[in-house]
């Protein structure tokens, strides 16, 4: 009797240990009682009642990622094209998760690819390729709100990959070609635009800073020729003041026009018209001999006679 009570009691300890059970971070399991749903364990240690009560499901509360694979989309202008999503949600309520929709995953893709089609549906071609920003917060926001009832929250959507038709890729590059050449050829003729007018104001400055410096040098010249007249004149009156000054005779003047005669007879193909008193300088040789002591003095003959000469 005794071993019996040993084996029975061993048996129930082994029971027990086997119906101990430690929840892990970030994870839930819901109970159910005799099939019906009883409780949801959260993370700790919990003992499970042996044969009424079971572990209907494991739920983890970590962000999961559902990659869905490239389905083909339809859009408004009925171009076929290639384009696979990637969801992120995480399971808040592990009781709605478990009994709200047979196989979860499955209609949480199910329901993805649907509301990408009617979303694509409504754009055309060039607004889809351009329009991923607004497509994946709609997908957001219509995903979360379908799948509450289900015990789970969508993060957020994103289109992985939008492939269209070969034919419609060879059309986008040369599209993208012809428009990278309009853009080039602009570039280029802005450029040279832009050199002309560079250099016709190079041009320009330049041809103002001419006319100034040769207006700067005219004016230069002219104060130049200006101050040597001033100065010129200034020695001339300066020399007949002191002439003047010095209180000089006849016999010194008429020196002054002698070598005023002389000075103007060493010009090259000088002409020179002599007036008929010039005669009279004949006189003023004795006096320039005289008061130079270069030679003997010419006499002065007879005005009478020299007519009689000149006459001959």
């Amino acid at each position: 009797m005794e071993y019996v009570l040993i084996v029975i009691a061993v048996l129930i300890i082994a029971l027990l240990i086997t119906n101990i059970r430690i929840v892990p971070q970030a994870t839930e399991y819901v109970i159910e009682f005799l099939g019906k749903y009883k409780v949801t364990w959260g993370a700790g240690l919990h003992v499970k009642i042996p044969l009424v009560e079971r572990i209907a499901n494991k739920i983890s509360l970590k962000e999961q990622v559902l990659d869905s694979p490239p389905q083909p989309v339809i859009t408004k202008d009925n171009v076929t094209m290639q384009i696979d999503t990637v969801v992120y949600f995480r399971i808040f309520d592990a009781r709605l998760y478990t009994y709200g929709v047979i196989n979860p995953i499955n209609a949480l893709s199910n329901l993805t690819a649907t509301t990408l089609r009617n979303l694509v549906g409504e754009l055309e071609l060039d607004g889809t390729l351009t329009s991923r920003d607004t497509i994946n917060g709609k997908m957001t926001s219509i995903l979360d709100e379908a799948t509450d009832k289900w015990g789970m929250k969508v993060n957020r959507v994103e289109l992985k990959n939008i492939i269209p038709p070969a034919e419609i890729q060879n059309a986008m590059e040369k599209q993208m070609k012809a428009e990278r050449d309009r853009r080039e050829t602009l570039l280029q003729a802005e450029g040279h635009k832009a050199a002309a007018i560079t250099m016709a104001e190079g041009d320009k400055q330049a041809m103002i800073l001419a006319a100034e410096g040769e207006r700067d040098a005219r004016i230069a010249r002219a104060e130049g020729e200006a101050k040597a007249i001033y100065l010129s004149k200034k020695a001339e009156a300066d020399g007949l003041r002191a002439l003047k000054e010095a209180g000089v005779d006849a016999a010194v003047l008429e020196l002054k026009k002698y070598e005023a005669l002389v000075n103007m007879s060493n010009g090259k193909a000088a002409k020179l018209i002599i007036p008929t008193d010039a005669v009279n300088t004949v006189t003023g040789n004795a006096i320039f001999s005289e008061s130079t002591g270069l030679g003997d003095a010419v006499k002065p003959e007879n005005p009478s006679e020299n007519t009689k000469k000149s006459e001959k």
